[in-house]
């Protein structure tokens, strides 16, 4: 059965997940690969990694007070990137000629993973301050990137060979 530290963990784990599914639910409406499921188990996991990693020692440490065991929780922040580093380069793909596609959605994930550390430590107010931050960046800043192309598309298709100062090949 759970005991009142496992509920306990497991309303923060729930907390980071709820969190990630901020972000997970934008990315969602922009129709990326990566939505609300892997947002949210990514910052409910790297938060539960960083649970699990403090009742590892506390485990360890119970069980041999004299023992040299020592907490690092750099080595398990290391451990979380490099895993969320891994799939976030999955989401990146090379389309035709040098275009890339995935970097905001593959940037979303890493910040969620961050988002899943600050809740595990219980920086609770962080967290849900920058996966609101960052919700709003994706859709204030999408907005602008999509007027910014349309903008620059309207030009472009506006301005005929004739209009350019180049040379016309065509005999008048």
């Amino acid at each position: 059965m759970l005991d009142s530290l496992d509920v306990s963990q497991l309303q923060t784990i729930a907390t980071a997940g709820g969190l990630g599914a901020l972000l997970g639910i934008e990315r969602e409406f922009a129709r990326k690969p990566a939505g609300i499921r892997t947002h949210i188990f990514v910052c409910a996991g790297s938060s539960m990694m960083m649970l699990l990693a403090q009742e590892a020692l506390n485990h360890f440490q119970f069980r041999e007070p004299d023992s040299m065991l020592s907490s690092d929780p750099i080595r398990v922040l290391q451990a979380i990137v490099v895993g969320i580093s891994f799939l976030g380069a999955g989401t990146i793909v090379h389309q035709k000629g040098e275009q890339v596609e995935g970097l905001t959605t593959a940037a979303s994930i890493f910040l969620t993973a961050g988002i899943g550390v600050a809740t595990a430590v219980q920086r609770v107010a962080l967290a849900t301050s920058v996966a609101l931050a960052a919700v709003f960046v994706l859709l204030a800043v999408g907005f602008v990137e999509n007027r910014i192309a349309w903008w620059l598309n309207r030009n472009c298709d506006a301005t005929s060979p004739n209009d350019r100062d180049e040379p016309n090949d065509r005999a008048e």
